[in-house]
């Protein structure tokens, strides 16, 4: 059976990536037009989101790139390098605070990160996976990537491996601790 979204049509795990491109962006711009607990509420969402969806990527869509796609060791290697890079620059924006002027420089980095970044995958990878994937087995990734995120972490951990195993075996577990800590501190992770 396969999933569908609340509007009841079929998705794909690249309508589904495709659309939290489209929501990262879309925070950044509620970012910009906030201002003190308001901005810092969105950021954290931000990172919540980028992690969640991140991690989903990490442990499902780059497995099915390595398998299926030509070439696609060298693009996941470049991918994840890529999130490397974007969690280091969040975790400086998780402790950054509104009102210091780096607050918004690091907002501004990171969107150019995560538009260079999604750009890439939206134009080479994805037509990429669905040139090679079956379409049910993208819808089937889908399921899995919804899923993922659901347990996924929602703080940057820039010690943590990019790896499938990893996010597999420990990274419910951080999700969890990382849920407990958003609860108790009141750090809004969503959307």
């Amino acid at each position: 059976m396969s999933d569908t979204n609340s509007a009841g049509a079929n998705v794909d795990v690249v309508d589904i990536l495709t659309s939290d491109h489209q929501d990262m962006i879309a925070l950044i711009a509620q970012i910009r037009s906030a201002s003190g607990d308001g901005a810092r509420d969105l950021a954290d969402t931000l990172i919540a989101e980028v992690m969640r969806h991140a991690v989903a990527e990490e442990m499902y869509v780059y497995p099915a790139v390595e398998d299926h796609v030509p070439n696609g060791k060298e693009e996941v290697e470049h991918d994840k390098k890529e999130h490397d890079e974007i969690v280091k620059l969040m975790k400086r924006l998780e402790k950054a605070e509104p009102a210091e002027p780096a607050f918004m420089e690091l907002v501004n980095e990171l969107e150019a990160q995560l538009s260079h970044h999604a750009n890439d995958e939206e134009t080479e990878q994805f037509p990429k996976l669905r040139l090679h994937i079956p379409r049910e087995k993208l819808v089937d990734l889908g399921e899995k990537v919804e899923k993922a995120k659901k347990l996924a972490p929602t703080r940057p951990h820039p010690s943590a491996p990019h790896s499938e195993l990893f996010h597999k075996t420990l990274g419910p577990g951080v999700g969890m601790v990382d849920r407990i800590l958003d609860k108790l501190k009141g750090r809004h992770t969503d959307s």
